[in-house]
């Protein structure tokens, strides 16, 4: 068979989703014609829509070095890069293909992209801002609408507008749709007796992701006689989480290749009560769905901890902790504010665990301090605080471990930026080796004390830590993001490891690093006060949980007459 035939039998099999046998052929023509940049360049593209893109690099590169003025080539295989680990390449990529091709926002995007994944955020946010100022994707704009979360200084009235931003420029078309009424005109109303609460979960992360950590308990929990479970699942991948979530579900719709007019009349068709967003702006969110109000009832919870921008969305979920009472929710977003007793979320940990370990310093280990959140997380503002803390507890180190903590760029700027600080780069190790969740867990083993992040708080990792024995301090704020720490803190009792300032987080650190004994002892006892807490009694919480929308469907939906 010819290389055009090859080509175009493949391209034909792509059109058709079938992309397996597209690479077949795809081989073949490679076998033939390897220095062809159209095998190249559909072979790295194939590659990387099958997830694999650790394969797609290889004839990417190759591409790139048959054209090297090929700006695309050099944009497809930074995202190759990038999924594979490497950020600082896909940078270098970027940057050639930015100069090739000035104010491309794909580009753009993806140096915004490559920036997050090396931890700088303040590089990070002007990247997206301008890829979504010339892009006509809604996806790009929510990019950026995320990516403003991690930047300390930005006002909650700054955070609010570039969310309104976002719904007014992408969601226009549906902004005046009035609610649908509750169930069919033949359908008990909601509250009677007998009736079930009919609530629809929304996301592509029904996965190993940190959304199904405190999803899948609630999930499990549900009271069947109450309400009925619908999970409209967005993601393509599975595996056993996936297979966990929709044994716990009573319903299960795959919407993933549904545009969001065919997901919402699917919604629509099941006569959903409640509708429940749980992705925000994060990737492969359906917020256009919810713009379409296939529901009498709205709200985001859990996979965002930020306004949506939606007035379509009638609530967002917190509590008094992660917004206080008495504030102007309108500085806080366009949704009301459903606020859940004692704690916005439950926390499933993983079976398998590790034990909690004694405390390390007590075995003549020097004093160590721990931060498993996101390099996207460590801003400038993160970065002060924490050199300040390992500049005041003398012979102390700072264990980070994130994704993307592997890279040498990475870690040489992040030990310049603690450098800058006055903090040797000896004392502070970045790491970031992927390992499974009971090893990963095992980290906490070398940890006395941990640190949050600020302006964006750590809640899966604050969750780990606590299971591990291991406190956390936390460094409240104005906004929900800033404010987790301070619910989850809550919860397990530990009021005392939150500061309302950068010098009470400082005075905390010492005074925890100094008195061994207490830190001792909460080590022994965290596991169990998380567990026996309320963010570890997953039936309570859920009873709380369904009360609360029942609660919220009945102030907002129109009544059937």
């Amino acid at each position: 068979m010819t290389l055009e035939r090859l080509l175009s039998e493949a391209n034909r099999l792509r059109d058709l989703g079938r992309l397996p046998e597209a690479l077949a052929y795809l081989e073949q023509a490679t076998a033939l014609a390897p220095n062809d940049p159209g095998t190249a360049l559909t072979l790295g593209v194939t590659l990387l829509d099958l997830q694999r893109a650790r394969e797609a690099v290889a004839p990417l590169e190759r591409l790139v070095a048959l054209v090297p003025q090929f700006a695309e080539a050099r944009n497809i295989l930074a995202s190759a890069l990038l999924a594979s680990g490497q950020p600082t390449a896909a940078h270098l990529h970027v940057s050639a293909a930015l100069q090739l091709r000035p104010g491309h926002s794909a580009t753009l995007e993806n140096r915004g992209r490559c920036l997050r994944a090396l931890g700088r955020m303040d590089e990070a946010l002007p990247a997206y801002d301008a890829a979504a100022a010339s892009s006509p994707h809604s996806a790009t704009h929510s990019n950026a609408v995320f990516a403003a979360q991690y930047v300390a200084g930005l006002s909650l009235a700054d955070l609010t507008a570039r969310a309104s931003a976002w719904a007014e420029r992408h969601c226009a078309p549906w902004a005046t749709r009035t609610r649908p009424p509750r169930s069919s005109p033949n359908a008990a109303p909601t509250g009677a007796p007998g009736s079930r609460l009919r609530i629809g979960y929304v996301s592509a992360d029904f996965r190993q992701h940190a959304v199904a950590f405190f999803l899948e308990p609630v999930l499990a929990a549900h009271d069947p006689a109450a309400v009925e479970t619908f999970c409209y699942v967005g993601n393509r991948d599975a595996d056993t989480v996936t297979a966990r979530l929709r044994a716990a579900a009573h319903h299960w719709r795959d919407i993933s290749r549904m545009d969001d007019e065919a997901a919402a009349a699917c919604i629509r068709a099941d006569q959903i009560d409640v509708l429940v967003d749980l992705s925000g702006h994060t990737a492969d969110h359906r917020l256009g769905v919810f713009a379409r109000r296939p529901a009498p009832c709205q709200l985001t919870w859990l996979g965002y901890p930020a306004t949506t921008g939606l007035t379509a969305m009638d609530f967002r979920v917190t509590d008094d902790a992660c917004i206080p009472p008495g504030v102007d929710e309108r500085l806080h977003g366009t949704e009301r504010l459903l606020r859940l007793p004692e704690v916005f979320c439950c926390y499933r940990p993983p079976a398998d665990a590790p034990e909690v370990s004694p405390l390390p310093c007590l075995n003549g280990a020097p004093f160590t301090f721990i931060s498993c959140n996101a390099l996207a997380k460590l801003s400038s503002a993160t970065i002060a605080l924490w050199a300040e803390v390992l500049r005041t507890v003398p012979e102390s180190r700072l264990h980070l471990h994130a994704p993307g903590g592997e890279d040498a760029s990475a870690q040489t700027w992040f030990a310049q930026k603690f450098a800058a600080h006055g903090v040797a780069p000896s004392r502070v190790v970045l790491s970031g080796e992927p390992l499974p969740v009971r090893a990963h867990l095992a980290r906490y083993h070398a940890a006395d004390l941990a640190l949050d992040s600020t302006p964006y708080a750590g809640t899966t990792t604050t969750c780990e830590a606590l299971l591990m024995g291991v406190p956390v301090i936390t460094l409240a704020g104005e906004t929900h993001v800033s404010r987790v720490g301070v619910s989850l803190l809550r919860a397990v009792g530990l009021n005392n490891c939150v500061a309302q300032s950068t010098a009470e987080f400082v005075a905390i650190a010492v005074q925890l690093a100094q008195d061994r004994r207490t830190l001792a002892t909460l080590r022994a006892g965290l596991r169990e006060r998380l567990l026996s807490g309320p963010l570890g009694q997953p039936t309570a919480f859920t009873r709380n949980w369904e009360t609360a929308l029942r609660t919220a469907h009945d102030e907002v939906a129109p009544v059937v007459g």
